[in-house]
This record gives structure tokens, sequence and C-alpha cells, in this order.
């Protein structure tokens, strides 16, 4: 009975430490780069745009280029890195739930191969255009992706009535499929090669509050849906046939989950490029914080996702000025040795067992 009160108090403690650490990294973020702005100048700019405050006072001193670097060039990238970070690690939490596998990850859905497809067509064809902010390699990222997303389900159906395995497969086979497509493509249009590539690693350098506002009212509807099947999530860790006997609609949770799963990673790659390891790192760290619960887990997870896309962005853009390298490279230089620590990890597990 006195466990209770001190799992409240770790978790709460941990939610604060992880959103004021949040609050900090982004703001440090947005301070550096070629040019250097002072912290406290943009905390202040950073600030100014919230309700309730007086913005005049607040930026009394600080010249018009750092509030036009701030806020026009530096915080949509912040933000869009926090977003698709937090994001793709909130999926990795719901998809090692529904597999019951510590080892899944929502790129095996295909989606992030249907979006780099799209991508790598308008770019190796030349389609450049840009309707209200929005670019053509972004919306054929998008429109590669959901179509994917379709095809997937209407292959599992077919084969396997949708179950979770069905859709794994055909996941694997449709990304397996794509992949050989965007190779030939860049066989064929090797003056393009380069571009594809480059985009395919990942990268937030075309970042936009339009973007920025698209990620976060998918990633708004999918985290409800995360968050009100978190107790069913929980449930099918015990099997299908015990979840089911405690009230759990187990297609239903399965097909939301995967849906909502599916559309957030077809946003998330659509804006920024495949990257990886962020679904693998960020839930297994959270879990060892706070536990095996989903409720507390999906939520926990975003924060630490979002802190460590925006820490790996930073990175990609200041190690190495005037160059930058690509972001989905800096994730895997460090989701690399962890997934293979992992492995390790189970590997104990089942000698144990």
């Amino acid at each position: 009975m006195k466990k209770e009160p001190l799992k409240t108090s770790t978790l709460t403690m941990t939610g604060g430490g992880l959103l004021l650490l949040l609050v900090i990294v982004v703001v440090w973020a947005a301070a550096v780069g070629s040019v250097s702005v002072p912290f406290s100048q943009s905390a202040r700019i950073v600030c100014s745009r919230l309700p309730f405050v007086n913005k005049e006072k607040l930026l009394e001193g600080v010249s018009k280029s750092n509030k036009l670097i701030i806020w026009n060039i530096r915080l949509p990238r912040v933000i869009l890195a926090g977003l698709v970070g937090g994001g793709l690690a909130a999926a990795g939490v719901v998809m090692q739930a529904l597999f019951r596998n510590p080892l899944a990850d929502p790129q095996v859905l295909g989606i992030s191969s249907g979006a780099a497809f799209g991508a790598a067509v308008a770019i190796a064809f030349g389609i450049t255009f840009t309707v209200s902010g929005i670019s053509s390699i972004w919306m054929f990222a998008f429109v590669g992706a959901m179509l994917t997303m379709a095809l997937v389900f209407r292959v599992a159906r077919i084969a396997t009535s949708r179950s979770l395995t069905g859709i794994l497969l055909a996941g694997i086979a449709c990304s397996s499929m794509l992949t050989a497509a965007i190779t030939l493509l860049m066989m064929w249009n090797k003056e393009k090669l380069e571009q594809i590539y480059l985009w395919m690693l990942g990268s937030f350098s075309s970042a936009s509050w339009v973007k920025v506002g698209f990620m976060a009212i998918v990633l708004a509807g999918a985290m409800v849906c995360f968050v009100i099947l978190g107790r069913d999530l929980d449930l099918l860790s015990f099997g299908d046939q015990e979840a089911q006997s405690m009230g759990v609609s187990v297609r239903k949770t399965r097909t939301v989950s995967v849906l909502a799963t599916s559309l957030l990673v077809a946003a998330a790659v659509s804006v920024s490029g495949i990257i990886g390891f962020v679904s693998l790192i960020i839930p297994h760290i959270m879990r060892m914080l706070v536990g095996p619960k989903n409720r507390r887990l999906i939520p926990l997870s975003f924060l630490g996702g979002a802190i460590f896309m925006i820490l790996c962005d930073m990175i990609s853009r200041t190690a190495a000025p005037p160059t930058e390298i690509a972001v989905g490279a800096i994730t895997q230089v460090t989701g690399a040795p962890f997934f293979l620590y992992l492995l390790w990890k189970e590997r104990r597990k089942e000698e144990r067992n």
C-alpha cells in the first residue's frame, strides 16, 4: 500500500522533469546555429508568442534579425523535429505492444518505403512546385505513404482477413517491392541519385510552420487514439483470448492502432524522410523508468522522443559547418549500438528461461 504514492510521485517527477528538459532543449536548439543567439534572448523570443504576455516589454533589446532567425528559421525546424521524434517514439510503443515484441518497429508496415518511393518519383522526374508552402516532394511522399498503407491493408485482408501477422507480412512484402523500385529509379536517374539518397536519410532543413501545423494535427489525433486504447493494449500483452475475456475488442483495437500508427508514420516520414531507431530506443528507455503501462508510457515516450530528435537535429546542423549531416545518420549511429544491446538482452532472457 505504501508503494503506490511512491510510484505516483516518481511518475510525476519523471514527467515534469522531461517536460522541463524539453522546454530547455527547444530554447537551446533555437539559439544554436551559424549565427549564435544568446539563450536568454532565444527564451524571450519563444515566450513572446504565449498568451497573456507583454510582447513589447519581453522583446526589449532583442534585434530584429535575431527575431527573424529564431521565429522564422530555427523554431519551425526545432518544433517539427520534436513532433516527428515524439510521434515516432509513441508509434514504437504501440507497435511493440501490438506485436508483444520489444524489437517491433513502425517501419515494418512499409509506410516509410511508400513515402520514400513517392519522394523519389518527384525528384527523379523533376516534379517541382509549391502550393501554399507545400512542396511537390512532400505531397508525393505523403500520397505514396497513404497509398502504401491502403495497399498493405488490402493485401492483408485478401490473404489473411487482416490479421496482425498478415498486415506484418504484407508490409514487409510491399516494403521490399518499393525499395527495389526506388533502386531502379536511382539507377535510371543517376544525376538525381544523391538528392534521393539524402532525402531518404532524413532532414528537417525544409521545415516550415505549414509542416508543423500539419504534423501537429495528425499527431494530436493519433495520440488521442493511443491514450484511449492504452488499457486495451496493456491487456493484449496477456494474449488475445485473455484480453477478449476481459472485454477487449481485439480486432477493433488492433485495426485502430495500426491505422493511427500508419497515418502518424506517413506524416512523419513525408516531412522529414526516413529516420530510424527512434521508435526502438526511446520506448525502451522510458519503459525502464516508468514501467510497461501504456497510458503513462506513450506520453512519456513522446516527450523523450521529442528531446532526442531535437538534440540529434541540433548535432546534424552544427557538427560540421557549413555542411549539414543527415539527421537519420545521427540517429543510426546512436541507435545501432543500443539495438545490439537489446538483441543481447533478449538472448540472455531466453537463456534464463
